[in-house]
């Protein structure tokens, strides 16, 4: 069974750093993409970062490029996200989410509808 399960989240102030965890298990990341994706209160869940485990491959949002930086320790089956330089409009639930690597979900990786497997998120809350 996949389950994804993220942590690290907390309150914040602006300009600070955070740096969230996805442990993954029931799966291995050879054949995977990880995804990061947020969603704020009456807003739309946003891709935020996307890595492919075994070639590294990254991507990002034009709302998070040069702040943030997704890795992975695959040994581990970890995902991580180091989010510096945090905005009050960083403030969402952000969530962790997998599926198998296709050429759909490696070009569209920000939707979120091409994912099957969640966590259950981890609150980061940036005061002004």
């Amino acid at each position: 069974e996949v389950q994804l399960v993220e942590s690290g989240g907390a309150l914040v102030q602006t300009g600070g750093s955070l740096r969230l965890s996805c442990a993954a298990s029931g799966f291995t990341f050879d054949n995977y993409i990880i995804a990061w994706f947020r969603q704020a209160p009456g807003k739309e869940r946003e891709g935020v970062s996307l890595i492919i485990p075994r070639d590294g491959i990254t991507n990002y949002s034009d709302s998070v490029k040069g702040r943030f930086t997704i890795s992975s320790d695959n040994a581990e089956n970890a995902v991580y996200l180091q989010m510096n330089s945090l905005k009050p409009e960083d403030t969402a639930v952000y969530y962790c989410a997998a599926d198998l690597r296709t050429p759909i979900r490696g070009t569209y990786w920000y939707r979120s509808g091409l994912y099957n497997y969640w966590g259950r998120g981890t609150q980061v809350t940036v005061s002004s």
